[in-house]
């Protein structure tokens, strides 16, 4: 039920994540429990792309509405992404280190140290990729000479904590991240001296307090993103544009006050949180028409909420109720609401049913755009339905599987006039998705399985198609834009003495692509193969080789139409961490 089309891309190709066939911008990121989002995007889509994988622990995936207690975006699911903790219990500190290399001429290191000073905790951790690369558009003919798009990333981090008392603590954080890429004009086309900058700067602090029956948290983070564009006269792909210049920096402050508490069989939590986003876009280019300069979109808006939950737990009956009020400084305010009931047959088998409604706002471009603004706009709103049962037999065997149904109403869209040339977002439409999971884990050392099986379906409602074309009158069609129907997902581990070996693969059915003013085009469907292999040394404490072969069976497919994607590439090297 996840897909991130452009994943395979080459680096530094914009992702989306999708659950459940959401569109972009339906998926909250959040970084260690924290919503971020770039204002200056017209979906306010974080981009991936800022984030170092070494610098991440784990992820962790919330499915179904969420934004009783996320807010705005948690249409689909959470994505929570957390960052490396520290790990040193002594005053010595521990360091980390890795450096790998492999297919297109990359290079990734990392380097990182964590340790305690007396009521003081501290970590610092650096990063950094280069990659030569491969042509990000697809040349079907092989013989148009593209040339290999670059990416090269640099991300740092520092965190400091001190204990203020016996079960408190305050915190302060800096991430700074930096990346620069070389694109191309559009599907198909290349572009020789095109250009992206994208920076990351955040700041955070918080103050926790834990009882054993509570908690009290405070938070505040400011986000800070700019992109940068340059698009010289060197190359001209296209007459319109022999130059572009374009800037667009995205700021958002979120600050949050929560407190929970546990009672008999009860869970209380309650909250409130206030989030200010803010842009500043420029664009100036030189074509066949002459120098243009665009109108500086300067705007911002601000969201607060209030939320709780309540959670019962009695025998074998669980349930959860909770709320969320949201004032938008634009279209006024909205609420959602969560009832999630669950009853353990056995200690083995537990069914459950969720209900929830979730939202998402209206971004500042769909708001306040020159050309196709529209500040009339209402927040999507989205009623979830999920049923499903999860059974575990030990640590041997566990599954899951569940059925879902996602109905939104108010759903934006760019709509397009031929007659005028003029465009305008609009609440123009409804969308149903809906279908079921499956999950499966069996364990017997040293080998372990697991799979899962996704069916999505789903349909747009509208007088426009997918790309903004009128149709005329409503008409419903398909609506899983770069989303696999079925998809499958299978990790075979095997585990001796000082080695791990994994075998895994994808299987993903044909995936559709609007095409403005045609019909959509077919993608085929695909399956991958990946091994992964890691050893640890004896002699040397701390210190792991491996080696991950993705493709190996270098399948040729499109997750983007247009865009390549990448056949048979590894990367091999050497972690250290003690």
């Amino acid at each position: 039920g996840v897909t991130v089309p452009g994943a395979n891309n080459n680096m530094g190709s914009n992702q989306t994540i999708s659950i459940r066939g959401a569109s972009a911008g339906n998926v909250l990121i959040l970084l260690d429990g924290v919503p971020v989002n770039d204002p200056s995007v017209i979906s306010n889509y974080f981009d991936i792309n800022l984030l170092s994988i070494d610098q991440i622990e784990r992820i962790e995936i919330l499915k179904g509405g969420q934004s009783t207690l996320y807010g705005s975006d948690a249409v689909a699911g959470v994505v929570n992404i957390i960052s490396r903790k520290i790990t040193s219990q002594l005053t010595k500190p521990t360091i980390n280190a890795s450096v790998a290399g492999g297919s297109f001429n990359t290079l990734r290191s990392s380097a990182g140290l964590n340790g305690r000073l007396d009521k003081l905790t501290y970590l610092t951790q650096f990063s950094t990729i280069q990659s030569r690369g491969f042509s990000a558009a697809a040349d079907t003919l092989g013989t148009r000479d593209f040339d290999k798009d670059n990416y090269e990333q640099n991300t740092a981090r520092a965190q400091v904590g001190y204990k203020t008392s016996a079960n408190s603590t305050l915190s302060a954080g800096v991430l700074y991240s930096r990346y620069k890429t070389d694109l191309d004009a559009a599907a198909y086309e290349d572009e020789k001296d095109f250009v992206a900058t994208n920076t990351n700067k955040q700041v955070n602090a918080s103050w926790k307090k834990n009882t054993a029956t509570g908690a009290l948290n405070l938070l505040y983070q400011y986000n800070w993103v700019e992109r940068n564009y340059l698009d010289d006269s060197a190359y001209v792909s296209n007459i319109f544009s022999t130059f572009s210049k374009s800037n667009y920096i995205g700021r958002t402050h979120f600050a949050e006050i929560n407190a929970s508490k546990i009672f008999a069989n009860w869970e209380l939590l309650a909250g409130a949180d206030f989030r200010h986003h803010s842009t500043v876009q420029n664009y100036f280019s030189i074509g066949s028409w002459g120098p243009y300069t665009g109108p500086t979109l300067r705007v911002y808006m601000a969201q607060l909420s209030a939320y709780g939950s309540a959670i019962y737990n009695k025998n074998n009956f669980t349930t959860e109720l909770g709320g969320r009020i949201n004032y938008h400084s634009e279209y006024g305010s909205n609420a959602t609401f969560t009832i999630n009931p669950a009853y353990r047959l056995s200690n083995a088998v537990r069914v459950f049913g969720n209900l929830y409604t979730a939202f998402k706002t209206p971004t500042l471009y769909q708001l306040f755009d020159p050309y196709s603004g529209n500040d009339s706009l209402l927040p999507e709103k989205g009623f979830i339905q999920e049923l499903g049962i999860d059974f575990m037999q030990g640590k041997k065997f566990s599954g899951r599987v569940v059925a879902f149904n996602r109905k939104s109403k108010e759903t934006i869209l760019y709509t397009y006039d031929l007659t005028t040339f003029a465009g305008q977002y609009l609440n123009a439409s409804s969308q149903t998705n809906y279908g079921f999971e499956t999950e499966l884990q069996w364990s017997f050392q040293p080998v372990s399985f697991r799979a899962n099986y996704a069916f999505t379906n789903g349909t747009t409602k509208s007088r426009f198609d997918g790309t903004g074309a009128a149709i005329g009158k409503d008409t419903s069609y398909y609506n899983l834009y770069r989303i696999p129907k079925h998809a499958f997902n299978w990790l075979a581990s095997y585990q001796i003495a000082n080695w791990v070996f994994n075998l895994s693969g994808r299987v993903a059915s044909a995936r559709e692509e609007f095409v403005y003013g045609a019909a959509p085009l077919t993608m085929q469907g695909y399956a991958t193969f990946d091994l992964y292999t890691e050893h640890k040394f004896e002699k040397v404490k701390g210190l792991r080789a491996f080696l991950d072969i993705r493709n190996f069976t270098n399948t040729k497919y499109e997750e983007i139409r247009g865009y390549t994607t990448r056949g048979f590439n590894f990367m091999t090297g050497l972690l250290y961490s003690r």
